[in-house]
């Protein structure tokens, strides 16, 4: 039996490799002779990184500005030859929840900056195209430490505005002149499946702030400079409108700045790593695939990895199930997202805290589950 294992992390439990190892070591106790391969998956978030260096791209490491100011080290991707290079910058790494100190969120001042610095590594790399995964940020900031980063100049009365989301409400003055001006010949491609605006009610702040530690009062804080930021900005040549677009409210408002400022296209994230690991071809020649990630929810519905992989493997006529650590979807809705079956962790430990410590055994035990029933259908 050919088996191919295309899983997003277990957030806080095992990355995709190391819930493929699981599952595979699960399979084999049952089927020993079958065939796995694994290919690591992300949706544009953590993991993305990772799945390019499966996919052959060369790490490169950066010292950047972390979500607090304090150096981070981080890497993105890159692929050279055939006259082009491509770069795959992980916002996360450089300006996320896991990378603030002691996992302190700072919700009215965390930056983008260093995801800015990322760009510009990449582009001092000589990297034309730039794949900009988002998720899992700590800022929200409208992406304005990345444009300065990047060379815009945004200042209140007393100088350049402060790092984070709060001081963009006393910005005064935007120019954009000094964007960098390779930027202009780069193709940018934001890697997002979130389809939020910068602003209201669906918006950066309302919707995602309270996830970094935002109160309701921060909320009307960030709303408030997210709306500043986008009013000067949009005033300035070159500047495309664009916080009402889809994808705008990604990643604290970098995004907005993202598709506004960068002139990035929007993509799905799940569909740029399946482009670079080639998963449709691998899909097409086993017998079963396995996919999955920490909560099957309705959100996954959305356009998050495993649906991705779910589409793909329908395509090619072959069954797909489901792993996850927890799933609220009813039978209906999984069959009708071409899931065969799904395995959630919470069937055999009911108890979520133990199941995040415990995940890898428990994947074990879910593996020899998928192999016994693949071979009794």
């Amino acid at each position: 039996m050919r088996i191919l294992i295309a899983s997003d992390k277990f957030k806080g439990s095992a990355t995709g490799s190391e819930v493929a190892a699981a599952l595979a070591d699960g399979i084999r106790e049952v089927i020993p002779d079958a065939v796995i391969e694994a290919v690591p998956v992300a949706d544009g978030g953590e993991g993305t990184v990772d799945a390019a260096l499966a996919a052959g791209f060369e790490a490169i490491t950066a010292t950047v500005t972390g979500p607090t100011g304090e150096p981070v080290e981080a890497r993105f991707a890159a692929r050279f030859g055939e006259g082009r290079a491509e770069a795959i910058i992980e916002m996360a790494v450089a300006s996320g929840l896991d990378v603030l100190p002691d996992g302190e969120k700072a919700p009215l001042t965390a930056t983008s900056r260093g995801t800015g610095e990322l760009i510009a590594a990449a582009l001092d790399r000589g990297c034309t195209t730039i794949v900009l995964g988002v998720g899992g940020s700590a800022n929200t900031d409208g992406g304005a430490g990345m444009l300065q980063a990047l060379g815009v100049s945004l200042r209140t009365a007393d100088g350049e505005v402060a790092p984070g989301g709060a001081a963009l409400a006393d910005l005064t003055s935007v120019d954009v002149s000094g964007l960098d001006p390779r930027i202009a010949g780069a193709s940018i491609v934001l890697a997002s499946d979130v389809d939020n605006p910068l602003l209201g009610d669906r918006g950066a702040a309302a919707v995602f702030a309270p996830q970094k530690g935002a109160s309701a009062d921060d909320v009307a804080v960030l709303e408030a400079g997210l709306s500043r930021l986008a009013h000067l900005l949009e005033a300035q040549p070159g500047v495309r409108p664009s916080a009402g677009d889809p994808g705008a409210g990604a990643a604290g408002g970098v995004g907005y700045a993202a598709l506004a400022v960068l002139r990035a296209s929007r993509e799905p994230g799940i569909d740029v790593v399946q482009r670079l690991t080639g998963l449709a071809a691998r899909v097409a020649s086993v017998d079963l695939v396995i996919t999955g990630e920490g909560s099957l929810d309705d959100q996954s519905l959305g356009g998050k990895t495993p649906l991705g992989v779910a589409a793909a493997a329908r395509a090619a006529g072959v069954p797909v199930v489901a792993v996850c650590g927890r799933s609220t979807l009813s039978p209906a809705d999984a069959e009708a997202a071409g899931f065969r079956a799904v395995y959630p962790l919470s069937e055999i430990e009911p108890d979520p805290a133990v199941s995040i410590a415990n995940a890898k055994p428990l994947l074990v035990r879910v593996g020899a589950r998928i192999a016994s029933e693949s071979l009794t259908r």
